[in-house]
């Protein structure tokens, strides 16, 4: 028997290759390894370090039901190499196991980054057998044990938080028992052959719009966390249940039993797995969330627009609802100079005459909406100094658009049962069809070259489920095939146009995923049209993003009151502004506080870019009376409150970080105060703020 031990960026890591020749994942975690913390009937027999079923080999022992435990071959696959090395970002791990009987050779890849108590995983599967195989389930990480540090039983110790997702309610992060979520274990580490598991998968192509793809387990009895993030744009899945006594996280991409997806691989064929981040931390949500925005920006695309966090102005949220003119447009266009907005973005409904819902998929201007062309209002927006922007849902095709008919044929589409997919009233394109590609390709270059379009809100509002019939085995290969293609050719456009800046957006946050946020450097986080909810989803943005992409809606609306503008601001200052409302039909006064949000939140933006968040109250639901965000860089913070209808005029907002520092805060907006503050000695910011739905941002500097 022999053990591997390694300590990288604070990632305690032990292995064990035993007498077997079985490689076994026993530790992974910020605290010490201790050999006695492992006390199941089985040892360590059943902490596997990759999961993959092949169809036709029988999943002996254990009650599984359709938990991912005892895959075949992955419970007999044997050790073959361990290659340790060192490339641009961190220290590389990549082991190899090996079944015999099929020919799988199974890849695991571990990236560490410098620095970070983070690693990026996934699995590359190979075919060195004579005959075919179907893979149904492959890991893109496995970890056994998770429970194993402590004395208290799993459910008193363990704490798992995930997001609820949601149409106008994203981010709705929750903190539960194992207990509370269905999980009743009896005594630990006995044999209770469970059949139950935590599982939180998405099917289909909108990937966040149930849940995101990430979760937090904590134990508080050793105040130690585990934390993770699946990164695809589609089908996904994770799991926690019991082996052997134990628990087991296991993430992936689609499956066959969740989203009808399996590969049959030739001999000398390869498949990867989706990847996946999994870390580790000390001090709760709050420190893992820092590791895990910083590994976000290490992981993405170098792009001016994340250093610069220009101020984006769009016209759709109570503003014109999709419904652009050119005469309509121009003082809009004025307001958002004078406000001091850097893009200006056309948003839905400028290619049709009328209704457009059904109609997309062209993308010729409407002579209609813009007379002389919108190319006369693109220019304005240029002549103002702002960069213009446009919307686009360039991955569907409406029913009615002309090219259905006269250019598309049905290998342009995904379909199932010899028929094309409809959802909303719009098809599917399949990026996997050259057509597909040459057609996104040209309406890309006409907006930038004809328009001179350098802003593109790319929207996706439609969910093609399980995958396509065309050209696969499975639909859900074929979903994963398009998915990979339209990234690559997502690609191909940031290369093509390195300037251009493309929002993420699928009704909101319904795709808030890090494939795409790899890629895109803002993120549109909602449709929510209320402010007063509004705050919910931007306190908990960055738990899932980092605070530069995250677009928050800031939309003063035409009838309220310098209060409610106030609220609409702090919504978006910590984040990216994303302003809309009607700014040339409210009052001068109301229109200044706009101006003097924008002013402020230019004076900050640069600490935005490297601020890491914290949570003086707690991610937020949308049923609290008060909400509070905190950013923070070496030696300064910026704390954000905001009171909906409360009982009590005052908050007290613990900053753990500042006890015993020498501390200093002032209120930076708005200019006109209305609201006493305090920070004491001890990190506590004390709020006094009477009435209802108000806001307010602060500076801290230690």
């Amino acid at each position: 028997m022999k053990t591997i031990e390694i300590n990288e960026n604070g990632i305690n890591i032990v292995f064990e290759i035993n007498d077997a020749n079985e490689i076994k994942l026993l530790h992974f975690s910020s605290l010490e390894f201790n050999r006695q913390d492992i006390k199941s009937v089985q040892g360590t027999n059943r902490f596997n370090l990759v999961e993959v079923n092949i169809t036709g080999y029988d999943r002996p022992y254990e009650r599984h039901g359709t938990k991912y435990i005892i895959t075949a071959p992955g419970y007999r696959m044997k050790f073959k190499d361990l290659r340790d090395s060192r490339n641009g970002l961190g220290r590389k791990l990549e082991i190899d196991t090996f079944d015999e009987e099929s020919g799988l050779l199974c890849t695991t890849h571990w990236q560490f980054y410098d620095g970070l108590s983070v690693i990026r995983s996934y699995t590359e599967l190979k075919n060195e057998g004579t005959k075919p195989f179907t893979v149904d389930y492959v890991s893109s990480f496995a970890l056994t044990g998770i429970e194993k540090e402590g004395i208290l039983s799993q459910n008193d110790k363990l704490r798992l938080t995930y997001a609820h997702n949601s149409w106008q309610r994203e981010l709705q992060f929750r903190t539960y028992t194992l207990s509370e979520l269905g999980m009743e274990l009896s005594q630990p580490y006995r044999s209770q052959r469970s059949s139950k598991p935590i599982a939180l998968t998405n099917t289909g192509n909108w990937s966040t719009k149930e849940y995101l793809p990430m979760g937090h387990l904590e134990n508080i009895e050793t105040g130690s966390s585990l934390f993770w993030q699946i990164e695809h744009n589609g089908s996904w899945h994770w799991e926690i249940s019991d082996v052997e006594g134990n628990l087991y996280l296991q993430l992936s991409g689609p499956t066959e039993t969740e989203s009808h997806w399996f590969k049959t691989l030739k001999p000398g064929e390869t498949f990867c797995s989706v990847p996946c981040a999994v870390g580790v931390s000390m001090g709760g949500i709050d420190e893992s969330m820092a590791q895990l925005t910083n590994y976000r920006r290490a992981i993405r695309r170098k792009n001016d627009d994340n250093e610069k966090l220009a101020v984006i102005f769009n016209d759709y949220m109570n503003c014109l609802w999709a419904d652009p003119t050119t005469e309509k447009e121009l003082p809009l266009i004025d307001a958002a100079h004078e406000a001091g907005c850097e893009y200006f973005c056309i948003d839905a409904g400028w290619y049709a005459d009328g209704y457009w819902w059904d109609w997309v998929g062209e993308w010729e201007e409407s002579r209609k909406r813009f007379p002389n062309g919108m190319k006369e209002v693109t220019d304005y927006i240029r002549s103002k100094g702002m960069i213009p922007g446009a919307w686009l849902e360039l991955e569907v095709m409406g029913i009615k658009c002309p090219l259905v008919d006269t250019v598309a044929d049905d290998s342009w589409f995904f379909t199932r049962h010899q028929s094309r997919i409809h959802d909303r009233s719009r098809y599917q394109l399949d990026f996997r069809n050259p057509k597909v590609i040459e057609h996104a390709d040209k309406v890309i270059e006409k907006l930038v070259n004809v328009y001179g379009i350098g802003y593109l809100k790319m929207d996706y509002n439609i969910e093609p489920g399980i995958g396509t019939e065309q050209n696969c085995e499975s639909v859900g290969q074929g979903l994963l095939e398009h998915e990979r293609a339209y990234l690559k050719w997502l690609d191909s456009i940031f290369v093509r146009y390195p300037d251009l800046i493309i929002e993420n957006c699928s009704s909101g946050g319904l795709r808030m995923d890090y494939a795409l946020l790899s890629r895109h450097s803002i993120q549109s986080t909602s449709d929510e049209d209320d402010y007063r909810m509004y705050c919910t989803i931007a306190a908990n943005a960055p738990a899932a993003l980092c605070p530069e992409q995250a677009a928050i809606w800031s939309y003063p609306m035409q009838q309220g009151d310098n209060e409610e503008v106030v609220f609409n601001m702090v919504n978006s200052m910590l984040l990216r502004i994303h302003q809309s409302g009607h700014l040339a039909q409210i009052s001068k006064e109301r229109k200044e506080l706009v101006w003097e949000g924008i002013r402020v939140y230019k004076e900050i933006r640069q600490d935005i870019k490297k601020a890491v968040a914290f949570w003086p109250l707690g991610l937020s639901k949308f049923t609290d009376e008060w909400v509070a965000l905190g950013l923070k860089t070496e030696d300064k913070a910026y704390v954000a409150v905001w009171k909906r209808v409360s009982s009590s005029d005052t908050v007290i907002l613990p900053i753990s970080f500042l006890n015993g520092r020498d501390a200093t805060a002032r209120l930076i907006y708005p200019s006109f105060g209305g609201c006493e503050y305090n920070l004491s000695k001890n990190g506590n910011l004390s709020v006094r703020l009477s009435g209802e739905y108000k806001a307010r941002l602060f500076e801290i500097t230690f």
